[in-house]
C-alpha cells in the first residue's frame, strides 16, 4: 500500500480514516515540521526523501511544481470535501490502480452528489 504524507492543512479525519483502510500516513505536524512556514517545494522534497506521496488541498501550488518537472514521489491533490470518509475512499479508489506514485500526479475532485 502506498506510503503518504499529509500536508500542514490537510485534513486529520482524512489521515484518520485512510489509516484505517490500512495506508502508511504520516503528518507534517507528527514530523514536527507545522507553523515553520516551509516552502511548497521543500514539503514536497521532504516527502519524496521518506518515499511517501503527498496529500494536499493546496491543489494550484503542487500542480505547479509537478508541471515543472521537480521530482516527486507523486502528489495527491484533493478539493476541499467535508465528507471525510467519502474523501478517503476516493483518494483510496484513485489510488490503487497505480502500481507504484513516483512522479504521478492524481486529481480527487468532491462527489457531485
Amino acid at each position: 500500500m502506498a506510503r503518504l504524507y499529509s500536508d500542514e492543512h490537510f485534513p486529520l479525519p482524512v489521515v484518520e480514516e485512510l489509516r484505517r483502510l490500512g495506508y502508511d500516513v504520516v503528518t507534517i505536524q507528527e514530523r514536527g515540521q507545522a507553523n515553520l512556514r516551509m516552502p511548497d517545494d521543500a514539503v514536497l522534497e521532504f516527502a519524496h526523501v521518506e518515499g511517501r506521496a503527498l496529500l494536499t488541498q493546496n491543489r494550484w501550488d503542487f500542480i505547479r511544481l509537478h508541471n515543472q518537472g521537480k521530482d516527486h514521489s507523486g502528489i495527491i491533490a484533493c478539493t476541499v470535501d467535508y465528507d471525510c470518509a467519502a474523501l478517503a475512499q476516493r483518494i483510496h479508489n484513485a489510488i490503487k490502480a497505480y502500481a507504484s506514485l513516483s512522479r504521478q500526479l492524481i486529481r480527487i475532485y468532491r462527489s457531485s452528489r
